[in-house]
């Protein structure tokens, strides 16, 4: 899994000019699946995600993970697997097909939702989804259950 993580004071989702999620501060986490992304993914992004220290402590660091009085937002985005390596078209075929990559999905949003006790938002998957957030910052972090070097 790949995932870029936000730090936000607010961010939303539109599908059809319908708003699907919408949270306060908090995280906006953006999720590629790869084809052989399993359990232990979702297992260790959840905990990387819950885990992260980018909210600022009472001396203004960077030391605080998320609480239940924020939000997550999380967004389906399969072009985080966008690989530029024969030129300027991204070629996407190290992302999980679409049927795959929706349980995989689920099965991330409902780990999230057993283990954070704040507001847990989405976006619809497979959508064409408009996106505004506004950063907080910025932070952004980017995270790879496989390529944990960084």
């Amino acid at each position: 899994m790949r995932l870029l993580v936000r730090r936000v004071e607010d961010a939303k989702v539109e599908v059809n000019e319908l708003i699907v999620g919408q949270i306060g501060a908090g995280l906006a986490v953006y999720v590629g699946i790869e084809m052989n992304d399993c359990q232990n993914d979702i297992e260790w992004s959840v905990k990387k995600i819950l885990g992260l220290r980018v909210f600022d402590d009472s001396d203004g660091k960077m030391n605080l993970p998320i609480t239940s009085q924020m939000g997550l937002l999380i967004v389906s985005q399969f072009t985080l697997w966008g690989n530029l390596k024969k030129g300027y078209r991204p070629s996407f075929n190290r992302a999980a097909p679409p049927e795959f990559a929706e349980s995989f999905y689920g099965s991330f949003l409902s780990s999230l939702r057993n283990s954070f006790p704040g507001d847990l938002q989405s976006g619809k998957f497979g959508a064409q989804m408009r996106i505004e957030l506004h950063e907080d910052g910025p932070v952004t972090i980017w995270l790879d259950s496989k390529d944990k070097n960084y």
